[in-house]
């Protein structure tokens, strides 16, 4: 079994219900001091975090659907690390990866980076949504346009979220170059240490709290 403090150090404590408020995204900053995870991921219209302590601060861009034109999306990039985040989570245009338009995809993932200046970013390509040899080429163009990380799933497609085999995928295909980041589903202490044993080196998860204290 996986640590408690080994899973807390690489876990987004997440919120972007369309519904969340700005009193319970102060509950979730105040959540995740208490829990010890390393960051939290939530809507770029939450930003600025008023004092985040020692927490990473993640956001999201072209979410969920990812069908935001890619001036759009690097634009808000640019406002969300202006705004104070420390990490980019963008939604790739799924809809050009299942036609097979990946030069577009690489440009537009290229977009985001080159906004995000210091900022990581975190390449979503809604895995579940996705056949394996899509899924393969998606983290390749990802790995080439700049990005630090590969992400399952936004948790919000009908597809599902993160599985074991599409994060094994993804850490096979990236290696140690990038990270891999599991979310979208993952409920359990279970499941959380499966998706680290396919290779997930950063979980994304609402939850966070009911998930390490079953560790």
């Amino acid at each position: 079994m996986t640590s408690r403090t080994d899973v807390a150090n690489i876990i987004d404590h997440t919120l972007l219900k369309p519904e969340a408020t700005r009193a319970d995204v102060d509950a979730l900053v105040a959540e995740a001091k208490e829990l010890g995870v390393l960051a939290i991921c939530v809507s770029p219209s939450m930003l600025p975090i008023t004092d985040p302590g020692e927490l990473v601060v993640a956001t999201v861009v072209g979410f969920p659907s990812g069908q935001v034109k890619p001036e759009i999306k690097a634009a808000e990039a640019a406002q969300a690390v202006a705004d104070g985040a420390a990490e980019v989570d963008m939604v790739i245009n799924i809809g050009q990866a299942v036609a097979g338009d990946f030069d577009g995809l690489e440009a537009d993932i290229r977009g985001v980076v080159e906004a995000s200046g210091d900022a990581l970013v975190k390449v979503i390509i809604e895995s579940a949504a996705l056949n394996d040899e899509q899924i393969v080429e998606a983290c390749r163009r990802s790995e080439a346009a700049g990005a630090g990380f590969v992400k399952t799933s936004t948790g919000f497609h009908p597809a599902g979220g993160a599985s074991a085999h599409a994060v094994s995928l993804m850490r096979e295909t990236v290696g140690d170059r990038l990270g891999v980041k599991a979310s979208g589903g993952i409920r359990t202490a279970e499941a959380a240490e499966e998706m680290i044993a396919a290779g997930a080196s950063r979980l994304g998860l609402s939850g966070s709290a009911a998930i390490l204290n079953s560790l």
